[in-house]
């Protein structure tokens, strides 16, 4: 039976499929991928959970440093908004 390419098995073996988690919890794009990559990390045919969690770690990151600049900003009185 050819894979579906939509709904794979790496993302539909949970209660929950990744997505329908980040929309319920209203992630951003970064926290969304990040939270796919975690989700996915050792369940992914033919790649290494590492490869996965580097992947997460670095939409976390960039989670951090967009957030960090916008506290930065807010501090300074130049803040206003989510940060995008």
């Amino acid at each position: 039976m050819p894979q579906d390419k939509i709904n794979p098995k790496h993302y539909t073996d949970f209660s929950i499929t990744p997505v329908d988690a980040i929309e319920v919890w209203g992630l951003n794009f970064s926290l969304g991928n990040a939270v796919k990559y975690i989700a996915r990390a050792g369940h992914k045919a033919g790649e290494p959970s590492l490869d996965d969690l580097r992947k997460a770690q670095w939409y976390l990151n960039r989670e951090i440093e967009r957030q960090e600049k916008a506290a930065a900003k807010q501090q300074n009185g130049e803040y206003k908004g989510d940060g995008y």
